[in-house]
């Protein structure tokens, strides 16, 4: 039985699959150069690594830096007019959410996307007013890696960081959620690279499908 005082979420590909909104977003930018889009399941494996890698799988690694530059400012300006076009909370998710407010456990999000993006996403998404902490870039002097947003956001919270569940998609999410202290739960479902495997982020729960987390959670804190 965990102690658990909050949850704190990673964002895409965690709380979010954002893959479809990245994929029409590159695909926009190929077809205005007569390129066939990129394939979606490829993409998926480089959406947790930013802009500039998605770019790069869809235009070369050799791009030049000026030309990549222009990209990343095209990429930015279509995906910040609607963020959740095509995306939504990843299936189980919002059960899981409703549960944790039906027992008064708040939850919040600790992510490396820029906090104009994250608002926008939570707004969308009408969980603004559920979220109660969002821990940005902007918030911090290091990012994940880093554990300072998590300790921040259980500052935040007023509960102690032992008292609280990480749950991310990314090996950096797990080593921040472990540097903090905090309990960790590895997102198979996420954004993995071909041959990746989440077993060998050393989290302390590992999860394949998003619906086995309200039912795992509760278990967990029974």
């Amino acid at each position: 039985m965990l102690a658990l005082n909050a949850v704190l979420f990673d964002l895409d590909g965690t709380l979010l699959d954002t893959a479809p909104d990245f994929y029409q977003v590159l695909a926009e930018i190929q077809r205005r150069r007569n390129q066939s889009p990129v394939d979606y399941n490829l993409l998926r494996t480089r959406a947790s690594d930013g802009s500039r890698a998605m770019l790069k799988l869809a235009f070369g690694e050799d791009i030049a830096e000026t030309e990549l530059a222009l990209l990343v400012n095209e990429f930015l300006e279509l995906y910040e007019s609607d963020p959740v076009a095509h995306g939504a909370l990843f299936e189980g998710i919002d059960d899981l959410l409703l549960q944790l407010e039906r027992q008064q456990i708040p939850w919040g999000v600790v992510t490396n996307k820029p906090r104009n993006l994250s608002e926008k996403v939570l707004r969308k998404l009408q969980l603004t007013e559920r979220c109660s902490v969002l821990i940005c870039p902007e918030d911090v002097s290091e990012s994940k890696p880093s554990p300072e947003g998590l300790l921040l956001a259980a500052k935040k919270l007023g509960v102690r960081a032992e008292q609280c569940l990480y749950l991310g998609d990314h090996q950096r999410d797990i080593d921040a959620g472990r540097a903090a202290g905090m309990t960790t739960i590895a997102c198979g479902f996420g954004y993995l690279k071909p041959r990746e495997s989440a077993q060998d982020w050393n989290a302390d729960h590992l999860i394949e499908t998003p619906t086995e987390l309200p039912h795992f959670i509760r278990e967990l804190i029974a």
